[in-house]
């Protein structure tokens, strides 16, 4: 591999692409829902889901380079860009500011100044809230920094009225409630490198026995929230058979973790949530489709 394919791949990485799948899946769907059920125009929905994508690369980037030192420390990241030395710091944090901008940009131009906002707000509270204040001080960082992780169909709804109206709610609530159970089951497996980085995780805290106990209560809690489309008329009975056998798969699963009590449970639930979520959003476009 030659070094600018190196660099380009660590640049790359940097935005942590496998995230930014879940940005997509959430967003085509949200904009489809905020039309009524009409199909965006395939310009309108590619440049959104670009802005958007760009302010969670902007984000994960300024992520990596915060977290660089802490990344050394952990099994699961030593092997990132940064910790392993493969990117001067700097070129980070401006690769990270400039897609920040760039997403700003798109987003005012394609939305408006809330889609923007909404874009600029996702990036700082990510960046500010939770990783430089919450993450390394509280066990409750998955939750509150759920948020950010669950903001795409709100820029996306934004984007198509000029406000967030309840299609733009549910399937943030829908990510919100996703995300918990599925940190908690990395924070279980993965316990000894959260503490080697000296970040709090809900098992060092409070036991992994309780932690795979709240798992459950968000799992079981996913699961209306999953459900809501359907009385408000957004999405029909394909969607909601799947959605509601989903849900009884995932929970299963949660009350596996919980009764097996092991970290091959834990991480087969890391699995099974990604999974999921995919499934649920790939149930929603079909929906949508016929």
């Amino acid at each position: 591999m030659s070094a600018m394919a190196r660099s380009v791949r660590s640049y790359v990485e940097l935005t942590k692409p496998r995230v930014l799948l879940l940005v997509i899946f959430t967003g085509l769907p949200a904009m489809t829902l905020a039309a009524g059920g009409e199909w965006p125009a395939p310009w309108f929905a590619f440049t959104t889901l670009v802005g958007i994508s760009l302010a969670a690369g902007a984000a994960n980037a300024l992520n990596c380079y915060i977290e660089r030192d802490s990344d050394k420390l952990m099994e699961r990241t030593r092997n990132r860009p940064l910790p392993a030395e493969r990117m001067e710091p700097w070129r980070a944090l401006v690769f990270g500011v400039t897609l920040g901008v760039v997403a700003t940009a798109i987003l005012w131009n394609v939305g408006g100044p809330l889609t923007a906002g909404l874009g600029l707000a996702t990036i700082l509270f990510y960046v500010f809230v939770y990783t430089v204040w919450l993450k390394p001080r509280s066990s409750w960082n998955a939750v509150v920094g759920g948020a950010a992780g669950a903001a795409a169909p709100l820029i996306a709804d934004a984007a198509v009225n000029g406000t967030v109206g309840p299609a733009g709610w549910i399937l943030f609530g829908i990510v919100f409630f996703w995300q918990p159970p599925h940190v908690w089951a990395i924070a279980l497996f993965r316990k000894d490198d959260y503490a080697r980085a000296g970040i709090p995780m809900l098992p060092a805290v409070i036991g992994d026995q309780p932690t795979r106990w709240r798992m459950l209560w968000y799992s079981i809690a996913l699961v209306p929230v999953t459900l809501a489309p359907l009385p408000l008329g957004l999405l029909g009975p394909l969607y909601g058979t799947v959605a509601a056998g989903l849900g009884l798969w995932f929970v299963w699963h949660s009350v596996r973790v919980l009764r097996e009590q092991t970290d091959e449970a834990a991480r087969r639930m890391f699995g099974v949530s990604l999974v999921y979520l995919f499934a649920l959003f790939v149930a929603m476009l079909v929906d949508l489709a016929i």
